[in-house]
């Protein structure tokens, strides 16, 4: 008997790509972001702006994202992840019905083509969704089983208890989170998993530059070493980021992912922000414990977010609030790691979770809330332009109970210190917080900081020493701080 053992990582396959340090992601949901080519529209297709249901299409396709890639480089991302883009049966497509075609209501593989070339003539990286874990029960193979039931070819690629299949009232085989339309993949047939690798290859060779991994934690680990082996050893510089909810350790020892999708920096963010059920030291505490769990190479890696399409729209998180929202970005763009715009945050969409979150891009520039979009721009200069706050180390402190500072230190390429204070009065800024002592004894002349940017609607009486009520303020190390 031989025993199969697991590829250990190595060098190349283990490292990150140092692209992640300087990438800021936006995240599209196809049918919704924008409708380029009417001839593509199903049948049903409703029009642009109706109210987003579970079910119902609006015709966003390839064309139409390949159309606006301007925006998202106006907004300041050079990254795109898009949820699942392959043949399937549902607006989501998270039911992938052949992996290797581009869905027909989204355009085919020279739609794919001209988007991607798009893209990359602009610099902008594209992720795709690799839902491995399940397909949608249209899929051929799972279309087989059911057709020749215990004699089918392609039986054990799923998990079936008993015959006939039966979807309903309860499912005889596994599935997705109890979704009938879900089956899942038995990932423990080789041919199975033959055929997932075959899929991440495909796209690759394509021109794609990494996988964001849909429910891995469905999967055992195995599966996803010798999937970031075969991705790897196809260019060390794809990424490969997994949806992790509240543990991510597991997938950043170098074997499995490069980062994980950061939900738990977004609870800590929105708890401040949002909720107020976390104060500036609780905020601190835990952003310093989440910064230490992350081991030191996955830091740059993890994908920071504030909303996506599994959560309610920022703005709706903040009850309306613009100002709170503003605040919340602050935090998002000044963390370690690269940061990600759900389509539409950027100018104020609204919605509730999942399928309020879905809504259609609004392309009518009156309908945008240009307060947020120029703040979102701002923080995306800045970035782009401070390598310490892409490439330099954190440390979180509180200055008060509703006054929260990250600062970032990339020695002598200059440090960065962003201030968000959400109570009702001014804060003035500790001389500690300015010379560097309260995050370590780090040497800064208090006198060299500039004002990159704030967000207080009245100017501070001391600028650059004074957080404003409500507003968030980025200060630069001054002469040193850009490239």
């Amino acid at each position: 008997m031989t025993h199969m053992i697991s590829p250990q990582p190595t060098p190349e396959t283990s490292a990150t790509p140092d692209w992640l340090a300087d990438a800021i992601f936006y995240q599209i949901f196809p049918d919704r972001f924008a409708n380029g080519d009417h001839a593509l529209d199903p049948s049903d297709v409703e029009p642009w702006g109706n109210e987003p249901t579970a079910h119902n299409f609006f015709g966003g396709d390839l064309k139409g994202i390949t159309e606006h890639l301007d925006h998202i480089i106006s907004v300041g991302a050079n990254a795109i992840y898009l949820t699942p883009i392959f043949q399937a049966d549902t607006n989501h497509r998270y039911d992938a019905t052949d992996y290797f075609s581009i869905d027909r209501r989204l355009g085919d593989d020279g739609s794919f083509r001209t988007f991607l070339d798009a893209a990359h003539e602009r610099g902008i990286r594209v992720v795709l969704d690799a839902v491995l874990n399940h397909c949608g029960d249209g899929h051929w193979a799972f279309r087989d089983v059911i057709e020749n039931q215990e004699r089918s070819r392609y039986v054990n690629w799923f998990s079936v208890e008993d015959f006939p299949v039966r979807a309903h009232p309860t499912p005889n085989y596994r599935t997705c989170s109890g979704c009938y339309y879900l089956p899942k993949w038995n990932a423990y047939n080789p041919e199975v998993r033959e055929h997932h690798y075959a899929v991440a290859r495909h796209w690759v060779e394509k021109g794609i530059d990494g996988w964001r991994l849909d429910v891995p934690y469905f999967i055992n680990h195995n599966f996803w070493r010798r999937f970031r082996q075969e991705v790897k050893s196809l260019d060390p510089d794809l990424y490969i980021v997994a949806e992790e909810w509240r543990e991510p350790e597991q997938w950043l020892q170098g074997d499995l992912a490069d980062g994980t999708m950061n939900y738990s920096l977004r609870d800590l963010v929105l708890g401040f922000t949002a909720d107020g059920t976390v104060d500036a030291s609780s905020y601190a505490a835990s952003m310093t414990v989440l910064h230490d769990r992350i081991p030191t190479a996955a830091r740059p890696a993890m994908l920071n977010l504030l909303g996506s399409h599994d959560t309610e729209r920022v703005l709706t998180r903040h009850r309306e609030g613009i100002a709170q929202s503003k605040l919340a970005y602050a935090l998002l763009f000044a963390s370690q790691g690269t940061p990600m715009l759900y389509y539409g945050d950027e100018v104020g969409m609204r919605g509730e979770n999942d399928p309020g979150s879905r809504g259609c891009m609004p392309w009518d520039e009156t309908q945008w809330n240009t307060e947020i979009l120029g703040w979102v721009q701002g923080l995306a200069s800045v970035r782009r332009r401070v390598v310490a706050l892409r490439r330099g180390t954190q440390a979180v402190a509180a200055v008060t109970d509703d006054v929260a500072a990250i600062f970032r230190d990339a020695g002598e390429q200059g440090a960065a210190l962003t201030l968000v204070n959400r109570g009702a009065t001014q804060v003035a800024v500790p001389r500690e917080f300015l010379d560097g002592s309260a995050f370590g004894g780090v040497a800064i002349d208090p006198a060299g900081w500039v004002v990159a940017l704030d967000s207080a609607t009245a100017p501070n009486a001391a600028v650059g020493t004074v957080v404003g009520a409500g507003s968030a303020l980025v200060l630069v190390a001054a002469g040193r701080e850009l490239e």
